[in-house]
């Protein structure tokens, strides 16, 4: 687990480091793709040890582990971030993020109601 958190770790940081030197790059003061980068060399790394016979199931693990915490941490960050802006920016920017929530909700009704009742009939 912990060769495979390792690996993590530098595909991350290598990534992030050529995000900021595409930024600095192009003149922005940001990160440009620093996490695809890191995704782009955490896939090479797997490929390159798949193809030498020492990707091991103990890499395999430690990577998975850190795979099923990422999307929701990512997603929770950006909610948050979303949620804050639209409170400082106003009514306009709240009822944005609202009305097509409340239109899903109602598209998913009436999806649910044509299965069940081509399912039924």
């Amino acid at each position: 687990m912990i060769k495979g958190l390792a690996l993590l770790s530098f595909a991350f940081l290598t990534g992030m480091w050529c995000g900021e030197l595409l930024g600095s790059w192009l003149g922005i003061q940001a990160n440009v793709g620093g996490v695809g980068f890191a995704m782009l060399f955490l896939l090479g790394i797997k490929e390159y040890g798949t193809k030498k016979g020492c990707w091991k199931s103990e890499l395999e693990f430690g990577i998975e582990f850190w795979n099923k915490l990422y999307i929701p941490v990512v997603i929770a960050m950006a909610a948050s971030l979303n949620v804050k802006s639209a409170l400082s920016s106003g009514t306009l920017a709240i009822l944005e993020g609202i009305i097509p929530v409340l239109l899903a909700f109602w598209v998913f009704k009436l999806l649910i109601k044509s299965f069940k009742s081509t399912s039924n009939g």
